[in-house]
Parts: structure tokens; C-alpha cells; sequence
């Protein structure tokens, strides 16, 4: 059974930052593409970042390019979001993403997510 966890939401005031953290059980993590999503309220889901399964590539949507960082340690199953100079719009539940191959493939529509996370709150306070 494939068990998708994700943690570190929170509450932050503009400029802050947070560092979420998504680990992955049952199933060979270093096979996978890893991706974030976020959805607002009232808001499409969007995809956020994506890294492929070895961690040499990453993508970014245009909103968070240089203020976000993707990262994976294959040795502990956990892929992560480091998220600096938060803005009130990153507000939203970011859900962590097991792509169905090694690389980025449902990073734009989320088409190829074989797993999805409970959740995890960020909410950016102005």
C-alpha cells in the first residue's frame, strides 16, 4: 500500500518561509518523478515543481521561480519544498505527487500523478 505523507504547513507572515517535507512508502521511491500542487480556494489546482526520480532536473512554475527549491533524498524516501519570501497568494493546500515515471511528466495537468498526499496547509498572512 502506497502511503504518501506530507508535513511542515503553517501559518507565516509575508517574507517568511517554510520547508515542506513529503515521504513516500511502498512503492521504490528513486523510480518516481516527485511533484507539488497547490489548490486555493475558488482555484484551478496548479503544479507547482517538479524534480525527476534521480533529482538532476527540476521544473518551476513562473509564480515561484527563484523563490521556491525542490529537493529529494532518495536514501530517505522524501522529496521537499523550500519556500522562501512567501507571498499572501501562495496561499493554498499543497499536496505532494508520485509521477508515474521517472521524470516530469503530469507536472503541468497532474495527468500522470499515480499518488497524491493528504495536503498540507500554507497559509501567508500580509
Amino acid at each position: 500500500q502506497v502511503q504518501v505523507v506530507e508535513s511542515g504547513g503553517g501559518l507565516v507572515q509575508a517574507g517568511g518561509s517554510l520547508r515542506l517535507s513529503c515521504t513516500v512508502s511502498g512503492l521504490t521511491f528513486d523510480e518516481h518523478a516527485m511533484g507539488w500542487f497547490r489548490q486555493a480556494p475558488g482555484q484551478e489546482r496548479e503544479g507547482v515543481s517538479c524534480i525527476n526520480s534521480s533529482g538532476g532536473t527540476t521544473r518551476y512554475a513562473d509564480s515561484v521561480k527563484g523563490r521556491f527549491t525542490i529537493s529529494r533524498d532518495n536514501a530517505k524516501n522524501t522529496v521537499y519544498l523550500q519556500m522562501n519570501t512567501l507571498k499572501p497568494e501562495d496561499t493554498a493546500m499543497y499536496y505532494c505527487a508520485v509521477d508515474s515515471f521517472p521524470f516530469c511528466a503530469g507536472f503541468g495537468d497532474g495527468a500522470s500523478v499515480g499518488y497524491w498526499g493528504q495536503g498540507t496547509q500554507v497559509t501567508v498572512s500580509s
